[in-house]
């Protein structure tokens, strides 16, 4: 088969290819990421690529995405587009590229706390570390070897029952001479009170003792090392998931995995890349060995546990929805190619249901929701927004369609969270001030941005709370193909050269996606008896959340009208519950009972839900007595944009 070279740029990077690869396989195994929202379907667009040397097959499908300027100066579809028998020269331009995305690491919650409290259990590792130093055999002590390790744990540990793998008897008699009878023990709590010795090593390694807490995300994963001997944070890294190479949602990773022979194995690969990755980093920076790690806790949604563990996911999207599993035994780490010593455990966060998963689990036992007497509730907005309401009585759940808007699928100029993306929009009159990701020229905007757009939008009147634009003759709206858009920056002082703008269209994709997170919410409260006024507490949780402004997202109607001071924004919950897991066995138990307290609501079902969502599609809802400041808002507009006039620290060409 010919071998060809293709050139990327800008990163001069040369990669040897075969005839008939796709420049998105091509890319995607070089380890350069272009866009991708759609799996490699040839349908979202977002993979352009400009050929700048050499001929390639373009598949003339995709020229339905592209218009006859694009083909002319060479722009194709990268998912598309086939290398030949010759050489190539592909240029990846700014909005077709991943760069700078914020990822959220952080969270506000504590490691552990004493035995007395009933939110945070104390520190008691699911995998732990005691040096042992025996007394040498004699005639009148003549026990096994074994019996004389298990002797001095129930010294140290004498409430519980150890257990010992077999590999440990391989080389015991051995070890314990040599060491001259000192030695290190690991023992793992798969069980509180039945713990099983899976590892003795030479002299006293006992603060030699690692775990990784993962969040293991559609879109990004989070690694935090942390000393199981202290509970002390050794340091987080968080990266892009390769797995967005396949397909930017769970949706597309699905058909990828589940369309082709085998399609599994480089999804699994790809999540365990980037976990190796990121502890790599990890144990770089802190000084110790891969050998040092014992335990992993990792806390994702059920598709995406499932690709980590190498389990099909093919009928979670089929009716009825069915899993695999929803639990999971623990999986030793070499199994699946992770770093750490050869008898380490992965443990997975316990899932719900398909789409309400360990995240979710690990974000209840993290906000401690499920401790208190107050009704409260957890949301969690991505392409499917996951919402728990409850108490330390009951807990119920569902997972919302919400799609991709809020990640900027679908939209005309939306795009993640990532450098150049317009975040915070403020509109006074004619004057728009716009914020972007890392303070650049404007390539497009994210969730936040187009939250803060469409309120501001209707406060001012430019658009109607239908969604629809009745300011037509306002300098920022104008109508292209008989579509009205709003420009939010325009062409000179965007990084495209290209107007970032919002169409009709966009807004009505928002409207939805905000409508299904209210509709769900609504049902499941109504079904309790509940209103929105019952909710002493919201829970919002993930990287979306943590740069959401309260008042805009009520505007709109994403959330409940309720005082701002009940929002409270908590991070990364997911990896937060992980953690907490890590350092706690009593903490990964309270999870799994969690996650079997939790009943679940499937909406696709429910005969309210699709009246709720219709009722939804308004900003912020047809029924305007659930929101009365929303009301009053809009009827004190004028007033109100006096009172409270823009303000913007974006930089002068983006204002």
């Amino acid at each position: 088969m010919t071998v060809v070279k293709v050139t990327f740029q800008p990163e001069n990077k040369t990669v040897e290819a075969k005839a008939d690869e796709t420049l998105m396989d091509i890319a995607s195994r070089s380890g350069i990421d272009i866009n991708n929202l759609c799996g490699g379907q040839g349908v979202c667009g977002r993979c352009r690529v400009r050929i700048i040397g050499g001929k390639v097959h373009k598949n003339p499908e995709q020229k339905g995405l592209l218009d006859d300027k694009d083909w002319e100066r060479g722009i194709v579809l990268s998912c598309q587009t086939k290398v030949m028998d010759e050489d190539v020269e592909v240029s990846i331009p700014s909005e077709s590229r991943r760069e700078g995305e914020q990822i959220l690491t952080s969270d506000g919650f504590i490691l552990f706390t004493p035995v007395e409290s009933r939110t945070l259990p104390p520190l008691r590792p699911l995998a732990q570390k005691h040096f042992l130093e025996l007394s040498e055999p004699t005639l009148e002590d003549n026990v096994s070897d074994l019996d004389r390790v298990f002797r001095e744990l129930q010294k140290l540990l004498p409430e519980i029952r150890v257990q010992a793998h077999f590999s440990c008897l391989w080389d015991l008699a051995a070890l314990l001479r040599q060491s001259n009878w000192k030695v290190t023990s690991t023992l793992h709590f798969m069980d509180l009170q039945c713990p099983q010795l899976r590892h003795l090593e030479e002299g006293n390694r006992a603060k030699h003792n690692l775990g990784v807490a993962v969040d293991v995300g559609t879109t990004t994963i989070v690694a935090q090392l942390l000393d199981l001997s202290t509970g002390k944070i050794l340091g987080v890294e968080g990266s892009h998931n390769r797995q967005s190479r396949y397909g930017e949602d769970v949706i597309s990773r699905m058909i990828f995995a589940c369309g082709k022979t085998e399609g599994l194995i480089p999804l699994n690969e790809a999540v365990v890349e980037t976990i190796n990755a990121l502890v790599d980093s990890l144990l770089k920076s802190s000084g110790f060995e891969a050998e040092d790690i014992t335990c992993y806790v990792a806390a994702g949604n059920t598709i995406m546990s499932h690709f980590l563990l190498k389990l099909e996911p093919c009928h979670i999207r089929l009716e009825p929805y069915i899993p695999a599993a929803n639990r999971f035994p623990p999986f030793q780490t070499r199994d699946l190619g992770l770093r750490g010593y050869s008898r380490a455990f992965l443990h997975t966060m316990p899932c719900v249901s398909s789409y309400v998963g360990g995240d979710i689990s690990a974000g209840v036992l993290a906000c401690g929701m499920n401790d208190r007497e107050e009704i409260s509730a957890l949301i969690d907005v991505g392409t499917n927004g996951e919402i728990v309401i409850g108490n330390n009585q009951w807990l119920v759940c569902c997972s919302a369609s919400a799609g991709p808007a809020f990640e900027g699928g679908g939209i005309k100029f939306g795009m993640r969270a990532t450098r150049g993306a317009v975040e915070k929009v403020c509109v006074s009159g004619v004057d728009v001030h716009c914020e972007t990701i890392g303070k650049t020229k404007a390539r497009g905007i994210c969730g936040s941005g187009l939250i803060d757009l469409m309120a501001e939008l209707v406060a001012e009147g430019i658009v109607d709370q239908s969604g629809k634009f009745v300011q037509l003759d306002h300098p920022r709206v104008r109508t292209l193909n008989d579509v009205p858009e709003f420009i939010v920056v325009p062409e000179d002082a965007t990084e495209t050269g290209e107007a970032v703008t919002v169409t009709e269209d966009d807004i009505s994709t928002l409207i939805k996606s905000k409508g299904a997170i209210l509709a769900a919410m609504k049902v499941m409260l109504q079904d309790l008896g509940l209103s929105f006024s019952d909710l002493e507490k919201i829970y919002v949780a993930g990287g979306f959340g943590a740069h959401l402004n309260v008042e805009k997202a009520i505007f709109i109607g994403l959330l409940p009208d309720i005082p701002k001071e009940r929002v409270d924004f908590i991070g990364n919950s997911s990896l937060a519950g992980a953690r907490t897991c890590l350092l706690s066995t009593e903490a990964f138990q309270r999870a799994e009972a969690i996650a079997r307290q939790m009943t679940y609501f499937e909406l696709s079902v429910h005969p309210d839900f699709m009246d709720e969502f219709v009722a939804s599609l308004f900003l912020p809802h047809t029924q305007m007595e659930l929101f009365p400041s929303v009301a009053k808002a809009l009827s004190q507009r004028k007033d109100s944009r006096e009172e409270h006039p823009c303000e913007s620290s974006a930089p002068k060409d983006l204002q």
